[in-house]
């Protein structure tokens, strides 16, 4: 008993077609198939594992309002004047001071005109009308603040960051700085 065969090309580009025979197949034929290549332009790709967070890409602030800016604004006169970090005291005792100022009014030992003079009104509104974190408003042990650090990414701008600890818990409490008529005012508080 005979299985019937069939004849079978086997080539590449440029080759002549050789016959092959085989048991009970249809005709093959082989081709090369060039893979298309990523546009030139794309810079380099980052491999992510699985279940892996990938790092949030690094944040670039835009530039501050430049003297022209702020001439030509109406008003100007009156307007708050951008300080350079030459004109400011270190931004990592003045990160202390705010800190400490904002964990004290949030836990009831400090009245809130004193954060008034270091945050803007926003941030000043923001922490008088929102909620207190349960951690910071409940207890009576004493709220101690660990080592300051600041990235100054801008000329006049700074990031202050500390671990806040109570009652053997700790707690992340960050502010931007940003330097206005020669001292650093607040613009923004994240507390975790």
């Amino acid at each position: 008993m005979s299985a019937p065969t069939h004849p079978v090309s086997v080539s590449s580009p440029g080759e002549a077609v050789s016959p092959v025979t085989t048991l009970d197949r249809p005709a093959l034929r082989i081709a090369v198939v060039r893979t298309p290549q990523p546009p030139a332009e794309r810079g380099p790709l980052r491999l992510v594992l699985p279940g892996v967070v990938p790092p949030r890409p690094v944040h670039r602030p835009g530039p501050r309002p430049g003297a022209a800016a702020r001439a030509a604004a109406p008003g100007a006169d009156f307007a708050p004047v951008w300080s350079t970090r030459a004109d400011l005291i270190d931004p990592r005792d003045a990160g202390r001071r705010l800190l400490t100022t904002v964990l004290e009014v949030l836990a009831g030992r400090r009245p809130m005109a004193q954060l008034t003079a270091l945050a803007t009104p926003g941030v000043a509104a923001a922490i008088a009308g929102g909620r207190r974190p349960r951690w910071c408003a409940e207890g009576a042990a004493p709220i101690v603040l660990g080592a300051v650090h600041v990235c100054e990414p801008v000329d006049g701008v700074a990031e202050v960051s500390a671990v806040a600890r109570r009652s053997g818990r700790a707690h992340a409490v960050a502010a931007r700085l940003e330097g206005v008529d020669g001292r650093w005012r607040c613009t923004a508080v994240q507390i975790g």
